[in-house]
C-alpha cells in the first residue's frame, strides 16, 4: 500500500522532545513514519500508543513491543488509553488530513480524479457517507457546508444545483456530481475549485472539525506537565482551532482574567509556527499546505 513520506517528520517528532521511557501518542498513524521515527528515539522502556480509524492502516502495523495500535478514532482518546490502564502522556503527535493511501485508492471516493461511488468515509464501520450527505441534505445544509468548510461564495447556488439534479434521481457518483458542478469550475481554476468541494463534503461526513475539536479538549488532562503537543493542520480551520486552543484553551473568545489581571492557560507555544522547506513540499507535494505549531503543558 502506498503512504507517502510523512510530512514534517523530523520537526515534528523533535516537538515532542522525547525522553527514552516517556509514553507517547501518535493520533493518525496511517502509513507509521511518524511512529516509525517516534519509536527510534525510544528506549527499552518507552511506550507508543497509536490511533487510526481507517481499517487499511493496521496491514502497517508495527511489529514492537513498545508499540500498541488502536483502531479508533481520535476523538475517543481518553476512553481508549484508559482501557490500556494509561491516564497521562509524554507527548501527542497528530497529522491531519487525509493519507496518500486514502487519495490513491480510487474506490473510497476521496480524489477528483477518480470514478468512484460516492463515498469519503475516513472509518469503513461509519455509517454517514457522501452518498448520504449529497442526495439528503437540504439546501440550507448544503449551503452551510460549502460556505464553512470550503469558503465559496457561491455556495447557494452550488447548493441549489445539487438539490434540483438530484429530484431526478440520486446522485452515486463523482462523475454525476462533477457534471452537476460543471456550471461552477471556472477554467484555470477547476481543479481548485473541485478540491474546496471535495474537502468540504469530506470534512462533513468524517465530521473533522467536531472529532479535531472533542480531541483538543482532551489534550489538557491527558498531557502530564511539560509534556508536548506536536500537530501538523492542512487547511485553515483546523489550523486555526490549533492556534486559538494553544493560545487560550478555547477555540472562541477570550480567557478570563483573575483579580489581578492574569490569564489562566493550559499551554505555552513552543517556536513560531513551522512550515514545510521548499525542498520537501517538491519531494512530497501533499507537504505543501501543512501548518505544524508546537506546545508544551503548563
Amino acid at each position: 500500500m502506498e503512504y507517502h513520506n510523512p510530512v514534517l517528520l523530523k520537526e515534528s517528532v523533535d516537538g515532542l522532545n522525547i525522553k527514552p521511557d516517556g509514553v507517547y501518542v501518535d493520533v493518525t498513524f496511517g502509513g507509521g513514519g511518524h511512529s516509525r521515527e517516534i519509536l527510534s528515539r525510544l528506549g527499552e522502556k518507552g511506550k507508543l500508543y497509536a490511533f487510526d480509524q481507517d481499517q487499511d492502516a493496521l496491514r502497517n502495523a508495527i511489529d514492537d513491543p513498545r508499540f500498541t495500535l488502536i483502531n479508533e478514532n481520535f476523538r475517543y482518546i481518553k476512553r481508549f488509553l484508559r482501557f490500556h490502564g494509561v491516564k497521562q502522556v509524554d507527548g501527542i503527535l497528530g497529522d491531519f488530513g487525509v493519507s496518500s493511501h486514502q487519495f490513491n485508492e480510487a474506490e473510497r471516493g476521496f480524489s477528483t480524479r477518480f470514478e468512484a461511488k460516492l463515498d469519503m468515509r475516513m472509518s469503513q464501520k461509519s455509517s454517514l457517507s457522501a452518498y448520504d450527505v449529497i442526495n439528503e441534505y437540504d439546501h440550507e445544509q448544503l449551503k452551510k457546508m460549502f460556505y464553512e468548510y470550503a469558503d465559496l461564495r457561491n455556495a447557494p447556488k452550488i447548493a441549489a444545483a445539487i438539490v434540483s439534479a438530484r429530484e431526478e434521481a440520486p446522485l452515486e457518483s463523482s462523475d454525476q456530481l462533477k457534471e452537476v458542478l460543471k456550471p461552477f469550475l471556472f477554467k484555470e481554476k477547476e481543479h481548485k475549485i473541485l478540491a474546496q468541494i471535495y474537502q468540504a463534503i469530506r470534512i462533513e461526513v468524517n465530521q473533522e472539525i467536531e472529532a479535531l475539536k472533542e480531541f483538543l479538549l482532551q489534550t489538557q488532562d491527558l498531557l502530564k506537565k511539560g509534556g508536548r503537543l506536536s500537530l501538523i493542520s492542512y487547511h485553515s480551520l483546523e489550523d486555526r482551532l490549533v492556534k486559538r486552543y494553544i493560545r487560550s484553551g478555547l477555540f472562541e473568545g477570550e480567557p478570563e482574567k483573575d483579580f489581578f489581571g492574569n490569564i489562566d492557560v493550559p499551554f505555552k507555544k513552543v517556536g513560531g509556527l513551522i512550515v514545510p522547506s521548499a525542498q520537501e513540499i517538491y519531494e512530497n507535494n501533499r507537504a505543501r499546505s501543512a501548518k505544524l505549531r508546537i506546545a508544551k503543558k503548563l
